[in-house]
Order: C-alpha cells, then sequence, then structure tokens
C-alpha cells in the first residue's frame, strides 16, 4: 500500500478534529464530570490537570495521518497518565479509539498488524485477569468493553485498508492496460503508415518513371511526329494527374488531425485498373502483351491491391533495367490461389536504372502479408517473376 501523503483539504480536516475533541472532552468533564472511568475512591484530580492531559492527546492527534504511530503513543502516554490521576475521560478513551484506527489505516503493512496485535493481546490479557480475579462476569464486562474501545476501530481500519488495497490494484491494473492498448494502437499506426510509404512508393515510382522515360524519349526524338508528340504528353499528363491524385488520398490517410479531406478519395487500385496501367507501361516504350486466363471468380480487395501492385512494379522494373523489351504478363487462378506470371526479355548492354531495391523488397512484403509465395530473378535471357497467392485463404481472413 503507498505512503499516504494528506492532501490540503484533509490537513483542515485532521485539525477540526484536533480541536473538536479536545473542546468535547473539556465540555463533558465541565459540565458531566461523571461521564468517566474511576479507578479507587481517592480524591478527584483538578480541572487544570484533566485539560493539561487532554491538550496533550489532542497534539498527539495532530499526527492521526502522517505518523500514526506516533499519536497512537501520545495517547496511550496520557492514559497512563490519566489512570495515575484514577480518572479516565470520555473523550480521551474517543481520542484513543480514533488513533487505533489510524494506526491500522495509515501505517506500513508490518505496523499495521503490529498495533492490531498488540491490542489483541491487551484486550486479551486484561479479560483473563478480571477472568482470575473477579469470575465470568467480570471478564465478560471487560471484553464488552474493551470490543468496543478497542476492537472495533481495528477491525475497522483493517476493513477500510483492505479494500483501498483491492482499489489501487485495481487502479494500477487498469492503468497498465491503457498503457498497454496505448502501445498496441502506436504499434497499429505505424505499421498501417509503412503499408501506405509502401503504397506510396509502388504508386508513384512506376509512374514518375514512366513520365522520366517517357519525356527522355519525346526529347531524343530527332524528327518528332506531331501525332507521336501528342500521344507521348498525353500518357505523361495522365500519369502526372494520377500521381497527383494518389498523392493526395496517401497524405489525407496519413494525415494526423484527422481532418476531413474536401476532394473525394480513390478507391484502391485493383486488376481491373490493368488496362490503364499497360497503356502507361506501352507509351514507355515496352511491349507489354496481356494474357488473362482466370475464370472471373471474386478476389479479396487485399489480394487484388496487391496483385495489382506486383505487375505495376514489375512493368517499372522493365522499363527501368530492359528499356524497349518484351513484357508478357500471365494471370491464371486455380486451387484457390491466384497466379502472376510476368516476365521480360533482358537487353545486353542496358544502363542501370537507378534503383534502390526497394521496389522488389515492397513485392516481397505484400506478398507475404496475403499469405502468398514469390520468386523472381533472371531465368536465361529473360527476367522472370512468379507470385502465388492464396484467394480462399485470404477471403477466410477477411471473413
Amino acid at each position: 500500500m503507498r505512503r499516504w501523503v494528506p492532501a490540503g483539504h484533509e490537513r483542515w480536516e485532521d485539525a477540526l478534529h484536533v480541536v473538536g475533541y479536545f473542546a468535547v472532552g473539556v465540555l463533558l468533564h465541565l459540565i458531566v464530570p461523571d461521564i468517566a472511568l474511576r479507578f479507587g475512591d481517592g480524591p478527584a484530580p483538578s480541572v487544570w490537570a484533566v485539560v493539561g492531559l487532554l491538550a496533550v492527546a489532542a497534539v498527539g492527534h495532530t499526527q492521526r495521518r502522517v505518523r500514526p504511530v506516533l499519536g497512537l503513543a501520545i495517547a496511550l502516554g496520557v492514559l497512563l497518565g490519566m489512570v495515575q490521576l484514577s480518572l479516565v475521560p470520555l473523550a480521551l478513551l474517543l481520542v484513543l479509539g480514533d488513533l487505533l484506527y489510524c494506526a491500522v489505516l495509515y501505517a506500513s503493512e508490518r505496523l499495521s498488524w503490529l498495533v492490531a496485535g498488540a491490542t489483541a493481546a491487551v484486550a486479551g490479557g486484561a479479560a483473563l485477569a478480571s477472568l482470575l480475579a473477579e469470575g465470568g462476569r467480570a471478564a465478560v464486562l471487560v471484553i464488552l468493553n474493551l470490543g468496543l474501545v478497542l476492537a472495533v476501530p481495528v477491525l475497522w481500519g483493517r476493513e477500510v485498508r483492505l479494500h483501498r488495497g483491492q482499489a489501487e490494484t485495481e487502479r494500477d491494473r487498469a492503468e497498465q492496460a491503457a498503457r498497454m492498448a496505448e502501445l498496441d494502437r502506436a504499434a497499429a499506426v505505424a505499421a498501417e503508415r509503412a503499408r501506405m510509404a509502401r503504397d506510396l512508393h509502388d504508386v508513384i515510382a512506376g509512374q514518375l518513371s514512366g513520365i522520366a522515360i517517357q519525356s527522355e524519349a519525346a526529347l531524343n526524338l530527332p524528327d518528332a511526329d506531331p501525332a507521336v508528340l501528342r500521344r507521348v504528353l498525353q500518357s505523361v499528363r495522365r500519369d502526372s494527374v494520377a500521381s497527383l491524385s494518389e498523392m493526395r488520398t496517401m497524405i489525407g490517410l496519413l494525415r494526423a488531425d484527422g481532418a476531413a479531406d474536401a476532394d473525394p478519395r480513390t478507391a484502391p487500385a485493383g486488376l481491373d485498373g490493368l488496362g490503364t496501367l499497360l497503356e502507361s507501361a506501352g507509351s514507355t516504350g515496352l511491349r507489354v502483351e496481356l494474357h488473362d486466363a482466370r475464370g472471373g471468380a471474386a478476389v479479396p480487395a487485399a489480394v487484388d491491391l496487391a496483385a495489382y501492385r506486383i505487375v505495376q512494379e514489375s512493368l517499372t522494373n522493365a522499363a527501368k533495367h530492359a528499356p524497349g523489351s518484351r513484357v508478357r504478363v500471365h494471370l491464371d487462378d486455380h486451387d484457390g490461389e491466384l497466379v502472376i506470371d510476368i516476365e521480360n526479355d533482358l537487353v545486353p548492354g542496358a544502363t542501370a536504372g537507378g534503383g534502390t531495391g526497394t521496389g522488389l523488397l515492397g513485392v516481397h512484403e505484400r506478398v507475404e502479408a496475403v499469405g502468398g509465395t514469390v520468386a523472381a530473378g533472371p531465368d536465361g535471357d529473360r527476367w522472370r517473376l512468379r507470385a502465388v497467392l492464396p484467394v480462399a485463404a485470404a477471403a477466410g481472413a477477411r471473413r
């Protein structure tokens, strides 16, 4: 249990306790001095002696939360002094009970048990002494009186302490769960943004590569045909507009403030958009052949997007590293799998495309994300990529 540190309003509450107990004790002794425990038939102590001892007890009561054991020790010293005077006022018994409660509740766990054990030993010893000296009736009266003065505050303090400890444990558990949820959320956001970054690379890198290659080809034409130039410029404009649209969509998704974008966001790319993609690749000088042997079965969105990006990255790499080559794209589906075969001729002496290798790495990550397999590399005089995407498994995972 954490060490108790009283707040400002609790200090004022303790001060009111001190003043209240002292004032009530003095008034009770002045108005009804008979309400007290008396020992023997000796002369009654002076009023000033009783008031002085009650003031000392009130000083001990100021430590009821901060140093409750010290306050209890002061009250016990006053009790012994009162016994010597053969008079124990009711106010002192109330102070003693409250300090017992505070010592059990606010002290350390070890001191709390020590106080409870000492109280039980005192009560049991007093009852046993009364039983031996005066008989069973006296022992019962001692047990009842000490039960009200000693046992009730101790048991009450232990019960409140138990409930407070349980409440602190539940609060700590809730805080830990909240921290773990926040870490999981941050990890999920980081993973999603990494995926978006790969999407952005796949889209923008392919389209900008096509723009660069088409622009270079147009600049190097010795006698440019206006129709050819117009077709090249139209392709450049189309790819530029598509790149801007994709960039705007990604920026809108990555914005931290979550504000709504005024422009409608484009739908994720898929195999249905291969026509535009192949047309753009043809504008770079590639000779693309598409053989689509699929049966028309529904493809989950994740697999559809991954397949589109695989074809796009393959065409981008072919335009970079084998310009003007022949590219064959074959699509097929059987046994719950979508198979993508892409191959292009290797161009001897072609200049390096300046790639960073992130495109092929992104292809591997996308395929693994949907549970598929991919193999890419030279195969004789060709470069070949083969990806197998499990359509049925991805659909089940989506459901």
